[in-house]
C-alpha cells in the first residue's frame, strides 16, 4: 500500500459538493414549459461515481482469491480501504496494478471537478521533463516540449491509466531503494 489516500477523499469532495444539479436563473433563454422537474442532482457525477465504484469491486472480485471479499462498503469513499484489504495478500504487480487504478480515478475524480493541475504533478513519460497539460477534448495529457512529438510530429499524449501506471511504479521503485 502506497498510503495514498487522496483518491477517497477526491471521491468523498466529488460526492459532497458535485452531486448538487447546477441551478440556473431567470433569463438564462428561451425555452418550453417544464413538465417535470429537473432531477435535484447531477445524475452525471452519480454515474461517474457508480462507475468508480464498479471498477473497483469488479478488479477486487476478479482474483480467486477474494470469493469472501463481502459485500462492498456503503460509503463510495471506503472502496478503495476495502479493496486494499481483500487484495494485501496478491503478488505486487497485481497490488501495483490495483494502485494504478485507484491513482488514475483519484485523477479523474480531481479532473471532474475541473481541477487540472493534478497532470502538471508528473513528468511526461517519454522525455520525462514537467510540462504536461490537460487537453479535455481528447481527455489525454499533452507534452509541451517541441522535441518530444511522435512519428507524425505532433506532440506526445498520454492517458491517465499510463500517467497513473508510471507514477505507481515510480514510488514503488522510490520505497525499494529506500529499504
Amino acid at each position: 500500500m502506497l498510503g495514498d489516500d487522496t483518491t477517497a477523499q477526491r471521491l468523498r469532495l466529488l460526492q459532497a459538493e458535485f452531486t448538487q444539479h447546477v441551478r440556473t436563473g431567470p433569463g438564462d433563454g428561451r425555452s418550453a414549459t417544464k413538465t417535470e422537474a429537473p432531477a435535484p442532482i447531477d445524475l452525471g457525477v452519480v454515474d461517474r461515481i457508480r462507475a468508480a465504484v464498479y471498477e473497483v469491486e469488479a478488479h477486487t472480485r476478479a482474483s480467486d482469491w477474494t470469493a469472501g471479499a463481502g459485500p462492498v462498503p456503503t460509503d463510495p469513499a471506503d472502496v478503495y480501504d476495502w479493496a486494499r484489504q481483500h487484495t494485501a495478500h496478491l503478488d505486487p504487480e497485481r497490488q501495483q496494478a490495483r494502485e494504478a487504478i485507484i491513482y488514475r480515478q483519484g485523477l479523474e475524480h480531481a479532473l471532474a471537478m475541473g481541477d487540472t493541475t493534478v497532470i502538471r504533478k508528473h513528468p511526461c513519460p517519454e522525455c520525462r521533463c514537467w510540462g504536461l497539460y490537460w487537453r479535455a477534448a481528447a481527455r489525454r495529457a499533452v507534452c509541451v516540449n517541441h522535441y518530444c512529438t511522435d512519428g507524425d510530429g505532433l506532440a506526445n499524449t498520454w492517458s491517465l491509466a499510463r500517467l497513473a501506471r508510471e507514477h505507481v511504479a515510480g514510488k514503488e521503485s522510490s520505497a525499494r531503494r529506500a529499504t
